[in-house]
């Protein structure tokens, strides 16, 4: 695995990219994620495809978004890296809003292979709001040392289902970096935030309808600790409608336990997807 730097004029994005022969793989990461959170899809699809998992701007250690940002800004900068790496018939695996992404990548490159989405790419309403909103509170918060972010991560993850392991704990240490003689995590809150409320401007009967290419959609039904899912199963009722070549597959996984462990019933269902293609 080669981690590099892409620069891109006044854009650069942290890439962490798997050598593999059958194919490229495109992995997008969830609103607060980074590359390290598709680690288990990367542990499981490497060598046999390329995969390229990549920060996007605001996370990790990718430059900053612009001062206004949306999930629309973050496909064309997956787009232009598509381009830049020349890939060719890129296959798209999208997690939360890495499925949004995908979703709207997809419906403008007709190059795109295949489309995996991971409890993404759904209608919103104020259930995910509800859900979400509260834990962004980290993001404008200074921490005395990086084991004290580590500790609040822990017992956040604790409220919400996943059981902590040493995945989780590299991801955490990742996230967070020392300005001056505090830590402080590497997004900022405000961005966060513009990029979570453009999920509501996605509409799945203008998007959707443009993804020519086979689909499939994996919903995680289970619930995130004291929450209910964070998709109702009927929230994607229009992106299966207006998907033309869509399959679905439901796991009882939660929303952060289809990334933050590894899923047997998921792993399959992809490899059986991408072998079809």
């Amino acid at each position: 695995m080669q981690m590099y730097t892409k620069e891109m004029n006044d854009r650069h994005f942290k890439i962490a990219d798997y050598p593999g022969k059958k194919g490229t793989i495109i992995a997008i990461h969830g609103l607060t994620g980074t590359h390290k959170n598709m680690h288990y899809y990367a542990a499981v699809l490497k060598s046999e495809y390329r995969f390229i998992a990549i920060d996007l701007r605001g996370r990790g250690d990718s430059s900053e978004t612009d001062e206004s940002t949306s999930i629309f800004k973050h496909a064309q900068d997956v787009i232009d890296l598509i381009t830049e790496l020349k890939v060719e018939n890129p296959i798209l695996i999208g997690h939360s809003m890495g499925a949004f992404i995908a979703s709207i990548v997809a419906s403008k490159l007709e190059t795109v292979k295949g489309l995996v989405l991971l409890d993404g790419a759904a209608r919103m309403s104020d259930h995910q709001r509800d859900i979400v909103k509260p834990s962004l509170g980290r993001l404008s918060k200074t921490y005395d040392s990086k084991e004290n972010y580590v500790q609040e991560i822990k017992e956040i993850y604790h409220r919400l289902g996943v059981e902590w392991t040493s995945i989780l704990q590299n991801i955490a240490e990742y996230e967070i970096q020392k300005v001056g003689d505090k830590w402080e995590h590497k997004s900022t809150e405000k961005n966060i935030l513009e990029d979570f409320e453009s999920f509501y401007f996605f509409h799945p009967e203008s998007i959707c309808s443009k993804i020519k290419c086979n689909t499939l959609l994996v919903y995680a039904k289970g619930s995130i600790g004291p929450f209910p899912p964070l998709f109702l199963e009927d929230a994607f009722d229009d992106t299966k409608k207006y998907t033309a070549n869509i399959e679905t597959i439901v796991s009882n996984c939660n929303h952060y336990t289809m990334v933050f462990e590894n899923r047997a019933e998921i792993n399959q269902a992809i490899s059986t997807f991408l072998a079809r293609l």
